[in-house]
């Protein structure tokens, strides 16, 4: 199920689904531990005539951010309670602090007497064996611990300053559902202790007048001890939790003032601005403050084969880093380029995923295959990290970053990219995909390693290493020269996207596969080559989605949640990434205004696509245009940031053009 709304400031990020469950908890690390194994936390309300979990669907509910903010804003509407409920979820700045404002509005013209009831299902450390939840007196609050993992959660209003009623208990185990059906007769039992598998309620007692409102509030403070969390449960008493909301808006009001500046004459469409704003904020919720660009954070991709998605895959996150540097973010791309400097191997290479904290992630890539052994690598993962810093230095000049990661940054995956090629061809030696799927050379791979060879060269040459920057040269041109032989074919008349070593040659895989706008998009070959455009028509004829709604699928026939067999109209799920690299190919290709405006309507597809808090998921259903597999998808966000700074770029060009076109006149 898609996370509609994710909320963090690097350490702590919490997930809210479309019916407003909070599903997810990461702490510390975005996309390290998560203390809920998506199970659900509910909101609830008791009112003298009814019983009604917010989460449910007698709710009208929306679920938006605030405007240029990461402080949500949640309407639910419920007529036969006469309440309506605005809720403000944000998670501090700078402190691991999950608040919530919720303002209950009275409908039915009368004064009303209102519980409010939340419940938290925690499995701290990603295990329901050995949790605590206890009542503190000292703090008047509940507290979830295990080990160095302690969650304490309070409340306020206007009545009472601390909980009105709790329940701790036993849930997910021999039939135990949990404390949150002791909420639904309006009473909690008042149980102060409970261990192993645990779970607790509170409950906060309001008075609403007629046709008038109340405000509640109530935070969750995760820390490593009672001391650290106790201490910050007395700054928001003490400062009150409407500070550090309001804050928190403040904050990142500020934050995207930066990365909006060249939107302000741009004349895109309002559609646009708006996802461009949002994507660059709920892209900053996936990046923990370690470094690591996480691919995403929904924990329901674990259903997929029992593993997630939070994990830093180089590619993904040298994109991201790319177009965060376009957006005017250096803080935050200096720490992925230094995360990554420490897990590259001692060798130069990547190696599949690694968790947040700079550990190797899990991966279905073998060391031995067909009783040969082989690098379990995606080539173009280390490529594209020495790609991508190559730019973050061209655009920041940083010596001081490029002296101090040279060595295992650049020198490094330089040696081995000029290492890990074929002898007789030039070409790179086998590895997988950046689909993760097939073993050979690919074109993609092949682009990203001329594209990092080039980009070593230039940065050794930065650094007086002009011997080592003539080697990375001639590799780079020797590996073009070497992909026109073998990846372009005659026969099709366009790049393919595969070539297999076998005797005397290679075997090539002609499906026709959107990541073949690698040709162009990393200047390896120009815009206006006949068998760029020869190549990119391919992908337009063969991988647009002719459904409703439209797209373009990752390659021909793709089996990843497919959802139809009608390939001839639906080759494949739409991709947003793969959409975007064909925005990016009209933006490349057009000379005239009139041209690159071509480009808009699917950037505009983009934004009708979003769910309502902007959020873009990896792919969706061709039929219904429902999100399928991760959601929020950091690459999809990433890819939409860059393609809107591509468009601003050549709009900056053309104009130009267009003015000194008209001096001249």
């Amino acid at each position: 199920m898609p996370r509609d709304l994710p909320i963090g400031n690097g350490s702590l990020l919490i997930n809210f689904d479309h019916n407003y469950y909070v599903r997810d908890i990461y702490y510390p690390n975005v996309g390290g531990i998560e203390h809920t194994l998506g199970h659900l936390s509910r909101l609830g309300i008791w009112t003298e005539e009814h019983f009604s979990w917010v989460n449910s669907h007698e709710w009208e509910k929306t679920l938006r951010y605030l405007g240029d903010s990461l402080v949500t804003q949640v309407t639910a509407k419920n007529q036969r309670l006469g309440i309506l409920i605005t809720i403000n979820d944000a998670v501090d700045f700078q402190e691991s602090i999950y608040l919530r404002k919720i303002t209950l509005k009275d409908l039915s013209n009368r004064s009303r007497q209102i519980r409010l009831f939340i419940s938290h299902d925690l499995h701290l450390s990603e295990s329901k064996v050995g949790d605590t939840a206890y009542f503190d007196p000292r703090t008047k609050s509940i507290i979830h611990y295990k080990r160095d993992q302690y969650f304490l959660i309070n409340c306020l209003h206007a009545e009472h300053s601390g909980i009105d009623d709790y329940a701790v208990g036993i849930q997910d185990f021999r039939g135990a559902e949990g404390t949150w059906r002791d909420a639904e007769d309006g009473k909690l039992s008042g149980d102060a202790v409970a261990d192993g598998s645990v779970d607790s309620t509170i409950a906060m007692y309001l008075s609403v007048p007629a046709n008038d409102e109340t405000v509640a509030y109530y935070w969750m403070i995760a820390g490593k001890s009672y001391d650290e969390v106790s201490l910050l449960n007395w700054l928001v008493m003490s400062r009150t939790p409407e500070h550090f909301i309001s804050r928190t808006d403040n904050y990142w009001k500020s934050w995207i003032i930066k990365g909006s500046n060249n939107l302000l004459e741009s004349k895109l469409p309002d559609s646009i601005t708006e996802l461009y704003k949002k994507s660059l904020l709920i892209l900053r919720t996936q990046i923990d403050n370690g470094g690591a660009i996480t691919a995403g954070n929904d924990l329901d991709t674990a259903e997929m084969g029992m593993d997630k998605y939070s994990y830093m895959w180089p590619r993904d996150g040298a994109m991201i880093a790319y177009a965060l540097d376009k957006a005017g973010y250096p803080e935050i791309t200096e720490k992925f380029f230094r995360f990554c400097a420490n897990v590259i191997t001692p060798d130069g290479y990547a190696l599949h995923k690694y968790h947040p904290d700079g550990t190797v992630g899990s991966t279905w890539h073998p060391w031995v295959s067909n009783g040969q052994t082989q690098l379990p690598i995606q080539e173009d993962g280390t490529a594209l990290i020495v790609w991508s810093f190559w730019y973050h230095f061209q655009e920041y000049q940083d010596m001081e970053l490029l002296g101090e990661l040279y060595e295992p940054l650049v020198a490094g995956p330089g040696n081995f990219m000029l290492k890990h090629r074929d002898d007789a061809t030039g070409l790179p030696l086998p590895s997988y995909d950046l689909w993760e799927e097939r073993y050979g050379v690919h074109i993609y791979t092949t682009i990203a390693v001329c594209a990092g060879l080039m980009a070593a060269s230039d940065l050794a040459v930065l650094l007086g290493e002009h011997g080592k920057a003539v080697e990375f040269r001639h590799a780079s041109e020797t590996m073009k020269k070497a992909m026109d032989k073998y990846l372009y074919s005659d026969e099709h008349g366009r790049f393919v996207r595969t070539v297999y070593p076998e005797s005397g040659g290679y075997k090539i895989d002609p499906i026709p596969d959107s990541s073949l706008h690698a040709i162009f998009a990393f200047d390896i070959y120009g815009i206006q080559d006949p068998r760029v455009k020869r190549t990119m028509d391919t992908i337009r004829d063969n991988l647009t989605v002719k459904t409703p709604i439209g797209g373009i699928a990752r390659y021909k026939n793709d089996y990843l949640h497919r959802v139809s067999d009608d390939f001839t109209n639906v080759p494949g799920n739409p991709w947003f990434i793969c959409t975007l690299w064909m925005v990016q190919y009209l933006i490349a290709k057009s000379i005239t205004i009139t041209e690159l405006n071509e480009a808009l309507p699917l950037l505009e597809w983009v934004t009708r696509h979003a769910l309502e808090s902007g959020v873009l998921p990896e792919q969706l259903d061709p039929n219904t245009g429902n999100p399928l597999s991760i959601s929020p998808l950091s690459w999809s966000h990433g890819e939409f940031i860059l393609t809107v700074h591509k468009f601003l770029d050549k709009l900056k060009i053309i104009t130009t053009k267009e003015k000194q076109n008209g001096f001249r006149k």
